[in-house]
């Protein structure tokens, strides 16, 4: 185990959770820095909000032991882990005014009257909700629901923010100014926050640092930029970007060369020397693929379905041999469903991925 020296906040090691004979989540060891937002992503039933109510202390352990500033935690109450959680359903007190909402947990820590009202005010101008402080939560917007929910954490003064889908009750609009919000609190408080989603978009914008989870497991941990500019395999790649990258079925040809739908393509990787003739995954951003206006392309394709959103085009496309692709089309001159597109592309903008989905490189 570590001792609490150097910047670690929160460590896990070969954390398991099963229900009953049903394992859910699978030995995963991961270190989160002091200061650093995490953000777990994946889809539903990954294990994300099981894992962070692990850390909460709100689920058992089933194997493996969690690190709280130096201090194992494994098997102690909530109350005692220095988090504070932040839930989906807000779960404020309608009976209570946003003022006693806020004290609520500093009361029943019989806080002094005067510490919790210096931390009541504290929160409360961070949040800028000095003005609802009266108010019941039946008297507010569900954004401004949820900022008290948030100020109900940060009076606690907490080691770690735990954020379990804090946004998912909010219409879009709503969801991107709280993202801001909760950015902004972050670099002023610079506390350690664990935030859970299935939006990749809030993960890429708000992470220092994102884990990737499918079926109880870490498929990549890393940077929004190493998590999207170099995915591990094919289920991280499909799973961040919006659109998702393109993943191809190709056959590996000589060094540098790969087959796609009777094509071949040139890349930068000489793996693809001793694997040829095997089956590979080739994948491309919508964003790397280019319209050639002169029909110079690599690839040719169809357009099914045209998206005009205003600077952007995405023209949903097929290959010779039926594949789907999608590009990313930043031009004035329009185009429609049922041209032919040549597509330009750079071989290092390829990514390649063997059978099993791993990433080749």
């Amino acid at each position: 185990m570590t001792n609490g020296m150097g910047n670690k906040s929160v460590v896990l090691q070969d954390v398991r959770k099963s229900y009953g004979s049903l394992p859910v989540v699978h030995g995963i060891d991961l270190t989160i820095d002091e200061g650093e937002f995490v953000v777990f992503v994946g889809p539903s039933g990954c294990g994300k909000s099981t894992l962070l109510r692990m850390i909460a202390g709100l689920e058992d352990v089933t194997d493996g032991e969690i690190e709280i500033k130096g201090r194992l935690v494994t098997d102690l109450d909530p109350s005692e882990r220095g988090i504070a959680m932040v839930f989906q359903s807000y779960a404020l007190y309608p009976h209570m005014s946003v003022r006693d909402n806020l004290a609520f947990g500093l009361k029943m820590a019989r806080t002094s009257a005067a510490e919790i009202e210096a931390r009541v005010k504290a929160a409360s101008a961070i949040l800028k909700i000095d003005h609802l402080l009266d108010r019941r939560p039946g008297q507010l917007s569900g954004g401004q629901r949820q900022r008290v929910a948030i100020g109900r954490a940060i009076v606690r003064k907490p080691d770690v923010f735990l954020f379990d889908e804090p946004l998912s009750n909010l219409d879009a609009e709503l969801r991107v100014s709280m993202r801001i919000e909760i950015a902004r609190l972050h670099r002023d408080l610079g506390n350690t926050m664990i935030y859970v989603t299935h939006d990749q978009t809030e993960a890429m914008t708000l992470a220092d640092k994102i884990v990737v989870l499918r079926d109880g497991r870490v498929e990549q941990a890393g940077t929004p930029r190493q998590i999207y500019e170099d995915p591990a395999n094919t289920f991280v790649a499909g799973f961040i970007g919006s659109p998702r990258m393109n993943l191809l079925t190709a056959r590996s040809a000589e060094q540098g060369l790969v087959e796609v739908a009777g094509v071949r393509i040139e890349t930068v990787l000489s793996c693809t020397g001793r694997l040829a003739g095997g089956a590979v995954t080739l994948g491309l951003r919508p964003e790397h693929l280019k319209v050639a206006p002169d029909r110079s392309g690599r690839l040719m394709a169809t357009v099914d379905f045209s998206e005009y959103l205003g600077g952007t085009q995405y023209l949903y496309c097929q290959l010779g041999d039926g594949q789907s692709l999608t590009v990313e089309h930043r031009s004035p001159v329009s185009i429609a469903a049922g041209d032919q597109v040549s597509l330009l592309f750079e071989p290092a903008d390829c990514r390649l991925f063997d059978e099993g989905g791993n990433r080749l490189r």
